[in-house]
């Protein structure tokens, strides 16, 4: 059984990640912002913050992964749609101060496990995404082009949307994508 203490301090280094990154993402942040003991930190992470970190990662990645499972059956374009609104409601309940935690490592980790872990997260997105952009009308080699579009091109839409402060960027990102994806669409 996993321990309550664990799952607070994942979920708030999860989100910690996500709105200052990873070299703000401190036990010392985490135990503030979750109250766990001081005493849990090497009790739930004796491997230290990597191990927490990397469970943060798995966390956020399952977290993405139940909410892509749930487009299962949609349209090409109505997954597309999705996936980006998940990201858009990200942006716009954080007030602009939220991200993806999986990109927060990736761009400041010098750790190989990090590394591995944030590679094995955007693999199972992106594979996911292909599955359901092919079963919703993709052939399947536009179905994984478009699947690695799209994340990158979110995960970049997202980042320049919380420079600017503004959606502006990412609803731009939101119409080309969904353009190109009803392309494919007909094409298939």
């Amino acid at each position: 059984m996993v321990s309550g203490t664990r799952v607070k301090m994942v979920e708030g280094a999860a989100r910690l990640l996500a709105q200052h990154g990873l070299q703000e993402t401190s036990f010392s942040e985490v135990l503030e912002l979750t109250g766990a003991p001081r005493g849990s930190i090497y009790h739930h992470f004796p491997s230290g913050k990597d191990q927490l970190i990397a469970s943060a990662i798995d966390l956020a990645g399952d977290r993405a992964i139940r909410l892509i499972d749930e487009m299962a059956g949609a349209s090409a374009v109505d997954v597309t749609t999705r996936f980006l609104e998940m990201w858009r409601l990200v942006l716009a309940k954080s007030n602009f101060q939220a991200g993806c935690s999986v990109l927060a490592v990736t761009i400041a980790t010098d750790s190989a496990n990090l590394l591995d872990h944030a590679s094995a997260v955007f693999r199972l997105w992106r594979g996911r995404l292909a599955e359901l952009l092919q079963d919703g009308g993709l052939l399947p080699a536009d179905a994984i082009r478009f699947a690695a579009t799209l994340i990158a091109a979110s995960e970049g839409a997202v980042v320049v949307s919380r420079a600017e402060q503004s959606l502006e960027p990412f609803d731009l990102v939101t119409e080309q994508l969904v353009s190109l994806v009803e392309g494919l669409a007909k094409r298939a």
